[in-house]
């Protein structure tokens, strides 16, 4: 066993650069360009959320309200009629990228915690590179990718945007193992 302590440096390590490679992903490269969809008449629809004045959260639209209500003729005409709605409110702001970075930075160091401490468990100092990669890499894919797919079942996002997001998770996965193979202690 490897304790987490004698871990920091591949923690930081492999956060620092799966930081880097979403960065590159995300602002460099045009794969999720087209992740978010821009409304039509932006303006029209934003005056019609501002008169509506809701409050930051998760909504949906037609929302039955309870088990019960799914059964309901009118909520059904609804759902069939269409669209079906599933949206985030946040409140007006100044855009400001680096809140938002500094989250997915920690992030990033807490699915490397996890790493570090399933793979020590698992590994005594000194074990080769591929084990210690196993380990950690499939433990990084799991944290930054298989959550994704809930998106797509429960609230109808689209397949590509969340298949794109695991294929990011698994190259932060593979990152992540091949920085603890590198840096585990001997």
């Amino acid at each position: 066993m490897v304790p987490l302590t004698s871990l920091v440096l591949p923690i930081l390590v492999s956060a620092v650069i799966v930081f880097v490679a979403s960065s590159i992903f995300h602002m460099v490269l045009p794969l999720h360009k087209n992740d978010i969809r821009k409304v039509p008449q932006e303006d029209a629809a934003l005056e019609a959320f501002r008169k509506l004045a809701l409050t930051p959260g998760d909504y949906g639209m037609p929302l039955p309200g309870s088990h019960a209500g799914m059964k309901d003729p009118a909520f059904i005409a609804k759902a069939e009629k269409g669209p079906l709605v599933f949206m985030t409110v946040a409140a007006g702001s100044k855009p400001n990228m680096l809140p938002y970075l500094m989250q997915w930075f920690l992030y990033s160091v807490v699915i490397s915690v996890f790493a570090g401490y399933i793979a020590g468990r698992a590994l005594a100092p000194g074990v080769d590179y591929l084990q210690v990669f196993r380990f950690a890499g499939c433990t990084a894919f799991v944290g930054y990718a298989m959550g994704l797919p809930q998106q797509s079942i429960w609230y109808r996002r689209q397949w590509g945007a969340t298949i794109r997001g695991m294929i990011d998770g698994l190259i932060y996965g593979l990152l992540t193992g091949g920085t603890f193979g590198w840096l585990w202690p001997r």
